[in-house]
């Protein structure tokens, strides 16, 4: 049985080529696991759903969502700021 999800990516792109897969089924862990990549530019290459390779609309919205996130906790942290007042003066989901 196929997973649901499937992130390639190159931990190390200017040191190495070569592609990792993380698998899951969990659309949650997609997105947690998107927002570590982006934290750690990393170079994501892939994103598969049910073993098809995303729209570029569908890989888009992902990595937008997982960015707004960190750009949240960001500004949580940083500004001492509870979610409901991130959301109000920026704009950013909680």
């Amino acid at each position: 049985m196929l997973n649901k999800f499937a992130i390639d990516y190159i931990a190390f792109p200017q040191h190495s080529h070569r592609v990792f897969t993380h698998l899951t089924d969990d659309p949650i862990e997609v997105e947690d696991f998107l927002m570590h990549l982006l934290a750690a530019r990393v170079r994501i290459t892939a994103i598969r759903h049910d073993g098809t390779a995303m729209t570029v609309h569908e890989f888009d919205r992902l990595l937008k969502v997982a960015a707004e996130r960190i750009a949240s906790a960001l500004l949580r942290e940083s500004l001492g700021l509870d979610g409901a007042e991130v959301k109000d003066r920026f704009g950013f989901a909680a």
